[in-house]
């Protein structure tokens, strides 16, 4: 049983302390003033803004605003962009002509168009879900799908696609070109980096022994601007990280 000790004897001389009074009562009229001030206080502000003239509004037109102030003078106006300079000038053009051409030696393939230009439905059916694919490229602002591709030999066969954005939706192309790697990492690694490109990537993935032999395959994604790339690499003999290294910076130098 707890021990309970004798109760605090005040000391001599020293007040006990008195209980603080509750001041419920006096903030309350005090709540009343202040709400009573404010109504009134803008009440006041009102009569008086009534009173007064409109202010008018300033001229929606200032030619003030416009710059230049006046046009550069003959001779000293900067000069347009060449078309080294400026990608979205070969973009904007025939794209087919910035595809790799077709090496010596190598044949033409059935699954490329004759006009090398695919249809968003035939570029959507070369994934696992087309129906789902084709919404998303029309909702990323998809302008055109520019393709080709060839066979060397036997078996070595290459497909490369380039993939337009609208230039509204230019951004779409990295952000595509990004998923398209993440499909890539899953099987091949985080891949080779290319050549003059930020972000671009080469990959060699695993031997594929389903078909009953050896298939290989290499693959290249990047993007320029509001174009994605991609290469497809096949074979029934190991592939270089040369080979597809080569063809993604020859690729990547049209653009």
């Amino acid at each position: 049983m707890p021990v309970t000790g004798p109760a605090p004897v005040p000391v001599s001389g020293t007040a006990a302390p008195k209980a603080r009074r509750r001041g419920g009562r006096t903030l309350a009229l005090l709540a009343v003033a202040a709400v009573l001030g404010i109504v009134g206080g803008t009440a006041v502000g009102y009569g008086i803004q009534a009173d007064r003239e409109p202010t008018p509004l300033p001229a929606l037109n200032q030619p003030g605003l416009a710059y230049p102030a006046e046009p550069a003078p003959k001779g000293q106006a900067p000069a347009a962009l060449s078309a080294a300079e400026d990608r979205g000038l070969k973009t904007d053009g025939d794209l087919r002509k910035l595809l790799l051409p077709k090496p010596a030696g190598a044949k033409d393939v059935d699954y490329v168009p004759e006009d090398h230009w695919s249809s968003v439905a035939s570029y959507a059916g070369e994934f696992g879900s087309p129906s789902f694919v084709f919404e998303e490229l029309l909702g990323d602002g998809v302008r055109r799908v520019a393709t080709t591709g060839w066979r060397v030999g036997e078996f070595k066969m290459v497909q490369i696609n380039l993939v337009q954005f609208r230039a509204e939706y230019g951004y779409v192309a990295a952000e595509r070109a990004t998923e398209h790697r993440g499909f890539q990492t899953e099987d091949a690694g985080y891949g080779t980096p290319i050549k003059g490109s930020a972000e671009g990537r080469t990959y060699l993935l695993p031997v594929n022994r389903e078909e009953g032999f050896d298939i290989y395959e290499a693959r290249a994604v990047f993007h320029r601007g509001d174009v994605m790339v991609e290469i497809f690499l096949s074979d029934t003999k190991k592939i270089s990280q040369k080979e597809i290294s080569s063809l993604a910076e020859q690729q990547l130098g049209r653009l």
